[in-house]
C-alpha cells in the first residue's frame, strides 16, 4: 500500500509540474495586450482632444470614424476573406472599453458595428449577403441596428412596422426610434413584422441600404449623454426591399434580435467599465492635487475609502464582463453572465461617475472638468439594450429554470 501511495503522489507531482498554470481571467495574451495598447494610444491621442467639441456640437468627427475603419476597428471579427481583421469577440470588448475610457460615444459606435450588426450577419446572413455586405462594413460603411419603436421598447416585439410580401420584394412601412449610429450609417439591420397575425413569430430581419426607395433617416434626438453618438428615428414609407435582403427565414427575426442583443449587452458592459475606469482615474489624479486644510484631499480617509470602493466595484464589473466575453468566444452558454455583466457594470458606472463629481467638489459639475460628461453619459447604461430590470428578469429566469 505504501508503494502505491508513493507512486500516486509522484504522478500527481508530475501533473502539477507539467500542466500549464491556470491564467487569471484578466490576463491578456501577447496579441490582446498589443491590441489593447494600440487602441488606448489611439483613443488618447486622436480622440481625447476633440471629446468636448464633439459633445457640444452633438456630432462625431468623420475623420475619426474614417480612422476606425483604417485601424480595422469596425470589422474586428469579420473574417480576413471579407476584408476584416479575423479577430475575437473579446478583442471587440477590449476596443469598446478602451475607447469608452476616453469617450463613451466612441465606444458605442464601434460596439454597435461589431457586436450587433457584424456579428448578426456573420451568423445568419446567406453566403451571398456576406459577400455583398461584410466587405463594406469592414472598409467604409457604418452600420445601425433598428429594432426599437415608440410602442416597443422593453417589449421589443410589440412592433408596429409592417412588411408586406410582394413576391420578389417587400414593402416596409413604419417608424423606428432611438436608433444608434443612424445619422452616419449607410447600412441598417432592421426588423419588421411580415406576419402580424402570428405576433412575434412574424418578426423578420431585413438588410437595408440607406439609398433604398421609401427609406429616410428622420429626427436626431437631443440627448442628456452620449451626445456625439447619433440617435435618430427612421421613417419607412413603402420602403422597397428586395427579397434577397431578408436575412434568415421570414418570421424568424425574433431569434436574430434576441441572440444578437445578448452579445451586445456584454459590449455595453465594456463601455460602462471603460467609463467607470475614467471616472476613477480622474478622481485619483484630482485627489493627489487638490489641497484642503494643508494637505491633499487624498490624504483624508473619507476620500480614500470612496476611491477604494470605486476601484473594487470596477474590478468586479471587469471580471463579469471579461468572463462573459470569454464564454462567448469559447462557444459556451453566456446568457445569464451577459445579463449580470450588463446589469452590474451599468450600475457601478453611474455610481462611480457620481462619486467622481463628489471627489471633485464644486468644479465637478462644470464642463471644464471631464467627470460632468461621464456622469451624463453613464445614465443610458441602465436603459439601452435592455434595462436593468430586464437584466434582472433574465438572471432570475435562469435561476428558476424558466
Amino acid at each position: 500500500m505504501a508503494m502505491l501511495y508513493d507512486r500516486t503522489v509522484d504522478v500527481q507531482e508530475t501533473i502539477e509540474r507539467t500542466a500549464a498554470p491556470a491564467q487569471p481571467l484578466t490576463a491578456l495574451s501577447e496579441e490582446e495586450r498589443f491590441f489593447q495598447t494600440t487602441v488606448r494610444k489611439f483613443a488618447r491621442e486622436q480622440i481625447r482632444p476633440y471629446v468636448r467639441e464633439m459633445d457640444e456640437a452633438c456630432v462625431f468627427r468623420k475623420d475619426i470614424i474614417r480612422q476606425f475603419f483604417e485601424m480595422g476597428l469596425m470589422g474586428i471579427e469579420i473574417p480576413e476573406e471579407y476584408g476584416g481583421q479575423g479577430g475575437s469577440f473579446f478583442q471587440a470588448v477590449l476596443a469598446v472599453e478602451e475607447l469608452s475610457a476616453v469617450d463613451p460615444s466612441a465606444g458605442v459606435i464601434v460596439d454597435v458595428q461589431n457586436t450587433i450588426c457584424n456579428n448578426a450577419l456573420m451568423r445568419w446572413a446567406s453566403p451571398e449577403q456576406k459577400a455583398k455586405y461584410l466587405p463594406r462594413l469592414a472598409e467604409n460603411t457604418v452600420a445601425s441596428y433598428a429594432l426599437s419603436e415608440a410602442g416597443s421598447g422593453s417589449d421589443a416585439f410589440a412592433m408596429a412596422t409592417r412588411a408586406e410580401d410582394h413576391g420578389d420584394h417587400f414593402l416596409l412601412t413604419g417608424r423606428k426610434l432611438w436608433i444608434t449610429n443612424a445619422a452616419e450609417a449607410g447600412f441598417f439591420l432592421l426588423f419588421a413584422n411580415a406576419r402580424p397575425e402570428a405576433g412575434y413569430k412574424g418578426v423578420t430581419a431585413f438588410l437595408i441600404e440607406r439609398e433604398f426607395p421609401g427609406f429616410q433617416v428622420g429626427k436626431k434626438e437631443d440627448k442628456l449623454g452620449l451626445r456625439a453618438s447619433s440617435t435618430c428615428e427612421l421613417i419607412l414609407d413603402n420602403c422597397r426591399v428586395p427579397r434577397e435582403n431578408v436575412m434568415g427565414e421570414v418570421g424568424k427575426g425574433y431569434k436574430v434580435a434576441i441572440e444578437t442583443l445578448n452579445e451586445g449587452r456584454i459590449a455595453i458592459g465594456a463601455q460602462m467599465i471603460g467609463l467607470a475606469r475614467a471616472a476613477l482615474e480622474h478622481s485619483v489624479a484630482y485627489a493627489k492635487e487638490r489641497k484642503q486644510f494643508g494637505k491633499t484631499i487624498g490624504e483624508f480617509q473619507g476620500v480614500q475609502f470612496e476611491l477604494a470602493r470605486m476601484a473594487t466595484e470596477i474590478e468586479a464589473a471587469r471580471l463579469l464582463v471579461y468572463n462573459a466575453a470569454r464564454l462567448r468566444d469559447a462557444r459556451m452558454p453566456f446568457l445569464a453572465e451577459a445579463a449580470m455583466a450588463k446589469y452590474y457594470s451599468s450600475e457601478i458606472a453611474e455610481r462611480a461617475a457620481s462619486k467622481a463629481i463628489e471627489v471633485h467638489g464644486g468644479v465637478g459639475i462644470t464642463k471644464d472638468y471631464p467627470v460632468e460628461k461621464l456622469y451624463r453619459d453613464a445614465k443610458i447604461g441602465r436603459i439601452y439594450e435592455g434595462t436593468s430590470n430586464i437584466q434582472l428578469m433574465t438572471i432570475a429566469k435562469k435561476l428558476l429554470g424558466k
